[in-house]
């Protein structure tokens, strides 16, 4: 990891803090990057003119008593990594061939979306419970790399 690993998952930190996400420790950003620049940010949300978790007050997945890793579609916001793929494609940015720079590691979901994007290496800090996705993007070929913070 460089210095530019760092300002780039210190990014994704405070995009995170953008989440709408109610759950304490599941807000989470991601940052696409090429060639040392900012292509595209997104963090975990409800959708485009739908009542965020916080606006209702509680966590669907929460009182579904639904445990973290399955039963993703079970959910009113929308994966990090997902919005900034989606931000990319709205805005016309190609993102082929660019590192996610992400606060969890993904799942099988948005694995699969990230290697059809061009996604070619994959920064995050923290791990989450999906063999599956581990092995999507090992067979796709790309990189996946585990964030450790320099200590200060």
């Amino acid at each position: 990891m460089d210095k530019w690993d760092h300002r780039f998952m210190e990014m994704a930190h405070l995009v995170a803090t953008w989440s709408s996400c109610i759950n304490e420790g599941r807000s989470i950003g991601a940052v696409v990057v090429k060639d040392k620049r900012v292509m595209t940010t997104g963090y975990n949300g409800a959708a485009a003119g739908t009542m965020t978790c916080k606006e209702r007050g509680y966590c669907l997945r929460r009182k579904l008593n639904i445990p973290s890793g399955t039963r993703l579609e079970v959910c009113y916001a929308i994966h990090a990594e997902q919005n900034a793929v989606i931000q990319a494609a709205k805005l016309g940015i190609s993102i082929d061939n660019g590192t996610l720079y992400c606060t969890h590691q993904p799942c099988s979901v948005c694995a699969k979306i990230l290697v059809n994007a061009g996604i070619r290496r994959i920064v995050y800090e923290q791990g989450y419970p999906d063999a599956f996705a581990l092995e999507v993007l090992g067979e796709a070929g790309v990189s996946l790399e585990r964030y450790e913070a320099p200590n200060v």
